[in-house]
């Protein structure tokens, strides 16, 4: 199960340099590629605005 970043995202850039996998794509709203994600979390714990949630 993957990583998602709601809409609250800020495009900080935080979650990026976290992804050991490098599954998130910068944009307005980042997004996590769920076929890379490794379900690690490390992205959810860097979040300041606390945008990222595993999926449902």
């Amino acid at each position: 199960m993957a990583y998602v970043i709601t809409d609250d995202c800020t495009a900080c850039g935080t979650c990026i340099d976290e992804c050991p996998v490098e599954a998130i794509t910068e944009g307005d709203i980042y997004v996590i590629d769920a076929d890379i994600c490794t379900d690690c979390g490390s992205c959810a714990d860097v979040c300041p605005v606390e945008a990222i949630h595993p999926e449902e």
